[in-house]
């Protein structure tokens, strides 16, 4: 039987990131899913700058890049009539190294992710289902279905559920998931236009109408969604031809192959509990929502590289197990805040009531006009998530300046590039000045390495304090601001609250 700490159930962008995570800081895992391979439809497409970070960090943020498609124009439409033209380009400014969003299809994503894991010599059991998890005192017994059709319980340390809407865990550890499904029917289709193929985004706002248009690979396919118009919700057998003809008027383009059509509706719940015992749930297995803005699958990644280190610091002795707790409640704060922020926005541009009709056609293109010409970086803000923060953590203490503990660390900019030391996945102390003299003995002593940068108007710029000290996770926030003055007592404090250590000092642990 194959031995490991951590069982991974589900091999989409959620459960592949957390086990190039797993893999990258030395644990072992198994990796299932009850599918035969990765994806094969588009599916989830927009990867935003804060998982662009997080890939920067293993180090393949460009190789992305390249693959996918940047956000170009959005061309914002009502009735069919064009009323303007709105510029995403580089609208994140100096805010993070990656100031756009992306289109890269799902399918895409998983097969590039896959690689990565490959290349770190890890295999995927595919064809293999997880079918029941029982809690033990500090293990868990999971039940699993083989490729060969026999049957296996494994009994592993940790189970992190990455199993999709339908999760077989959330299900076996009986944890709810409130929430309900919109009433109005969407359409989706991936298609070649006459045209040719477009980085830019088409908009149509009508009255009782949302249709949109935007990239999905470079090779030339784009993606076509909206509403079903409601004479036509009811039809069991619909089809892209039956809409056809109102899309076309719509956005003054021709359909020339269709790649792929689909109806659905749109889900939005939260799993009561992300832990339960030794058990996580993650992804679209603890949080679904509307696609407004793109969030679904950046979110599950934002869980997987919380989680992830979290695991193997425990796992290698290198923080007390307490560190898990501050996974659940970090991460369902933001699922809720989202499915609610997302919930409001999807409800009034769906409405069907004059509601709707005025949010389409005067709000909407209001908001848009707004955003990106008078607040462009307050726009970039909400939707990238580099703003998602966790103030009430158990790993978030202090300010200085203006960032606080939970924070993600701001980025300075490419002339002074205070992200670059992310890469190593590990604590680090960041001083923007000079560091004092205890400070250096003191984290020679814990074994942090300190990044000292320059003072210049760049860190100011950025929040920080002249001389101020930061401790940063692995994972890229603030765990702590203090005052120089208070450094060296308060890192101390910190790191022995949470029974931190180094990789070195894990290995004497664990000798003894």
């Amino acid at each position: 039987m194959p031995s490991a700490d951590v069982l991974i159930a589900g091999a989409g962008p959620t459960g592949l990131i957390l086990a190039l995570q797993l893999a990258k800081l030395g644990v072992g895992f198994r990796l299932i899913d009850e599918k035969s391979g990765p994806g094969e439809n588009s599916r989830a497409m927009v990867v935003h700058a804060r998982t662009l970070e997080f890939y920067r960090q293993f180090g393949f943020a460009d190789k992305v890049i390249r693959l996918g498609v940047k956000s170009g124009v959005a061309h914002i439409r009502v009735k069919g009539r064009p009323i303007m033209s709105v510029n995403f380009k580089d609208m994140g400014g100096r805010i993070s190294p990656f100031p756009f969003a992306l289109a890269f299809a799902q399918d895409d994503h998983e097969r590039f992710l896959v690689e990565q894991l490959k290349a770190a010599g890890v295999q995927i059991e595919w064809n293999t289902k997880l079918t029941g998890i029982k809690q033990k005192d500090g293990t868990v017994l999971a039940g699993l279905a083989l490729s060969d059709n026999r049957t296996q319980e494994f009994e592993v340390r940790y189970v992190c559920g990455c199993d999709g809407a339908h999760s077989e865990a959330r299900k076996s550890l009986e944890v709810g998931f409130g929430g309900g499904t919109y009433e109005q029917l969407f359409f989706v289709a991936d298609v070649k236009v006459a045209s040719g193929f477009q980085p830019d985004i088409t908009v149509n706002l009508d009255q009782r109408v949302l249709t949109l248009i935007f990239p999905v690979r470079s090779s030339g396919m784009q993606r076509l969604i909206g509403l079903v118009p409601p004479a036509l919700s009811n039809r069991e057998d619909l089809s892209f031809e039956d809409i056809r003809g109102g899309i076309e008027s719509q956005l003054e383009l021709k359909v020339t192959e269709v790649n792929w059509f689909s109806r659905y509706r749109v889900h939005h719940r939260v799993a009561s509990h992300f832990r339960k015992g030794n058990s996580f749930l993650l992804g679209d297995a603890g949080h679904i929502h509307s696609p407004a803005g793109g969030q679904g699958m950046n979110t599950g990644i934002g869980d997987a590289i919380n989680l992830g280190w979290k695991l193997a610091h425990v796992l290698q002795k290198r923080a007390d197990p307490a560190l898990l707790d501050s996974y659940e409640p970090e991460r369902i704060s933001f699922a809720r805040s989202l499915v609610s922020s997302t919930d409001r926005a999807f409800t009034a541009m769906t409405a069907e009531d004059l509601r709707g009709q005025f949010t389409r056609q005067v709000v909407a293109p209001l908001i848009f006009f707004l955003g990106t010409r008078v607040i462009p970086h307050v726009l970039f803000r909400r939707i990238s998530q580099v703003e998602i923060r966790y103030p009430d953590s158990p790993l978030s203490e202090g300010k200085a300046g203006k960032v606080c503990g939970g924070d993600r660390l701001p980025w300075t900019g490419p002339n002074m590039d205070n992200f670059a030391p992310l890469r190593s996945f590990d604590w680090q102390v960041h001083v923007y000045g000079k560091p004092v003299n205890d400070l250096t003995s003191a984290c020679e002593s814990l074994r942090l390495p300190i990044q000292s940068f320059p003072w210049g108007s760049s860190a100011h710029n950025a929040g920080f304090k002249r001389d101020a000290i930061y401790l940063v996770r692995p994972d890229g926030y603030v765990a702590l601001a203090t005052e120089a003055e208070q450094a060296s007592e308060k890192i101390n404090a910190f790191v022995k609250r949470h029974g931190l250590c180094s990789s070195a000092e894990a290995r004497s642990r664990i000798s003894i």
